[in-house]
């Protein structure tokens, strides 16, 4: 046995779940270097005898039999040689004393079904030599060989190999062909044997499931989810090549070589398209015609393959299978230059990968044309497995947080939409009071106009010409009540150095005319700046009107000063005269007459306060305070 080599140094960009994974595989390898050469015998020469079709074994003419060296690969020594071949080496006698000691044959390689006669005695039957023939290129195989079989001298060891030559075969490695034999102690070659079979058998076995699974949940993953259509391509790869390790240990299939062979060239097309695919929508590109051009090559490649016939599958396959190459390096070489123009994170992961995955397909390469340890071709074998595997794990790992991001996205969207569903909300009431107050102002102003220009037109013209003095002055009083109104009515507000005027006039001439003498108190017209609303206006003459109404009307006074001042923002207006009070009848309630409620509440609906202090025999006195801020406008 080859001493086993070294591992080289992994490269830094590998994930760390496939160093971790490479590391263990490797020290397994050095672990299976050790094996014991003392008590083991490697029988390395047989003569090889191919048998005709239908002819008993024992009927063979060993005297046309071929000397040959192993491990006899039929691809480079015998291409065209087919169907059952018979390989006869001598075993070396047991020692002196075995007794019943068991002994055991390793075969790494026998390819396609193996049997074994020792001494004309059949011991090992590995499977169906008439199609559908069983598949056992890449699984070792172990014989027991009972001490009791064994002669003193002379066994003769008769090995039955049923192959295919290389023309029916899509890959080298299942042409027809014998591995060197190995011969001794039952134990060790059962050690041996667990060896090969695990690095052969049993760990594709594992990295198929894992495949399948691991591919089948990112299928379903990016189908669901078409933005991120990568993940499904990326799992139909990983599908795909799950199916392409099954080769190593899927032995007794249920159709013959030729459709198994079709079937295998035609999965390397579907793991092409779906290698290409990955690799563009990775890279944020998708091209139409590769949608459709590669679907066509998957079903254009078993077409003709099956037009050129299973004579000639190897040179077919061969071609084909250099083209798809030439199509998945392109693709490899477009992602990595669009990975690093964009300054991407995934360029070293993927070109580790990709690196990986060019290697192992060198080693298979170096292995057909020059004999490699068989390890070697292990780790070339499962390391791609492991590869995608690793990337696998890492995309669902990106998508699991792609996918939190994008749940927080989404409830951040969802109370932005919130926010601006309210806002939405208030803005369109908002609107919607405009639109109110709007139509109002407008219908305001046309009743003021009607007002004006019908019942002031016929109020003044009773002023002018009726003869009856009570007559006149009540239509007088109609009409000031009336403009009153309009002015209310229209919203125009009023300068309050022009409302005193209009008040002190108004005022001083009722009182006149009643016979009380009366004065008037108001700030300087440059201490008045402010211009009142026309509501505080309406309000503010109305109250004061009312107060001197009920001077007039019911105080007996003889005096009534009014005062007007402006103290702290607010507007005070003090009425105070000298007559006989509010009448104790009222029992205290003075806003129970003489519309002192009224002028209450329209001061309660300037935000003011309107307050009246009297008692009999010592005059009353109205004080009205109003909040400037809230109805005037500094000019």
């Amino acid at each position: 046995m080859p001493p086993h080599a070294p591992p080289a140094r992994l490269p830094q960009v590998l994930p760390r779940a496939l160093c971790h994974a490479l590391l263990a595989l490797l020290c397994l390898l050095a672990a299976a270097g050790s094996w014991a050469a003392p008590p083991v015998q490697v029988l390395s020469q047989a003569w090889m005898l191919p048998l005709p079709p239908g002819q008993p074994a024992q009927d063979a003419d060993w005297s046309r039999a071929q000397l040959v060296q192993l491990p006899d690969d039929w691809a480079s020594s015998r291409p065209t040689l087919q169907g059952v071949v018979a390989y006869r080496m001598v075993l070396p006698a047991p020692p002196p004393g075995s007794g019943d000691r068991l002994y055991g044959l390793s075969v790494e390689r026998a390819c396609s079904v193996l049997a074994v006669w020792l001494n004309g005695q059949m011991v090992h039957d590995g499977g169906h030599f008439n199609e559908p023939v069983s598949r056992h290129c890449h699984r070792p195989q172990l014989v027991a060989v009972p001490a009791a079989l064994l002669r003193t001298e002379g066994n003769v060891l008769e090995l039955r190999i049923r192959g295919h030559a290389l023309a029916e075969v899509s890959a080298r490695q299942r042409a027809g062909g014998l591995s060197a034999v190995v011969f001794g102690p039952h134990a060790e070659m059962a050690a041996r044997h667990e060896r090969q079979l695990m690095f052969a058998i049993r760990l594709p076995e594992v990295l198929s499931g894992a495949l399948v699974l691991m591919g089948s949940f990112m299928f379903v993953m990016g189908w669901f989810n078409r933005a991120q259509s990568y993940l499904a391509y990326f799992g139909a790869l990983m599908v795909g090549w799950s199916l392409l390790l099954a080769r190593l240990w899927a032995a007794d299939l249920p159709v013959a070589n030729a459709k198994a062979e079709l079937a295998l060239a035609t999965l390397m097309a579907f793991i092409t398209l779906a290698a290409v695919q990955f690799l563009m929508r990775y890279a944020g590109h998708r091209m139409r015609w590769l949608d459709v051009a590669l679907p066509v090559q998957c079903l254009l490649m078993p077409a003709t393959l099956l037009t050129l016939g299973p004579q000639r599958l190897h040179m077919a396959s061969g071609v084909w299978f250099a083209a798809l190459s030439a199509q998945a390096l392109a693709a490899a070489v477009f992602y990595l230059a669009q990975a690093r123009r964009q300054r991407s994170r995934q360029v070293w992961p993927m070109a580790a990968l990709l690196g990986v995955v060019a290697v192992s397909l060198l080693v298979e390469l170096i292995a057909l044309g020059w004999h490699l340890d068989s390890r070697v071709l292990h780790v070339a074998q499962l390391l791609p497995a492991l590869g995608f595997l690793a990337l696998g794990l890492r995309l669902v790992q990106q998508y699991g947080r792609a996918f939190q991001t994008a749940e927080q996205n989404r409830a951040e969207l969802e109370v932005r939409i919130r926010e601006a569903t309210a806002q939405i909300e208030r803005n369109f009431a908002q609107l919607s009071e405009l639109r109110v107050e709007q139509v109002t102002d407008r219908e305001r102003k046309r009743i003021a106009a009607d007002l004006h220009d019908d019942l002031g037109a016929k109020l003044l013209t009773i002023v002018h010409t009726s003869d009856n003095e009570r007559i006149s002055t009540l239509a007088r009083e109609a009409l000031e009540e009336m403009r009153l109104s309009v002015r209310g009515l229209t919203g125009k507000p009023v300068k309050l150095l022009d409302a005193l005027g209009d008040w002190r006039a108004e005022v001083v001439l009722r009182l006149q005319q009643s016979g009380v003498q009366s004065e008037w108190s108001a700030p300087p017209d440059d201490e008045v700046p402010q211009t009142l609303s026309s509501r505080a206006y309406v309000q503010t003459t109305r109250i004061l009107r009312e107060a001197v109404s009920n001077i007039i009307k019911h105080s007996g006074a003889s005096q009534c000063s009014v005062r007007c001042t402006i103290d702290n923002g607010d507007f005070q207006l003090v009425v105070q005269d000298n007559g006989r009070g509010i009448p104790t009848e009222l029992d205290g309630r003075l806003d129970k007459g003489h519309g002192i409620a009224s002028m209450k509440g329209r001061a309660k609906q300037l935000q003011g306060q309107c307050l009246v202090e009297s008692g009999p025999g010592y005059g009353t006195v109205i004080r009205l305070t109003l909040p400037l801020e809230q109805h005037t406008t500094t000019q």
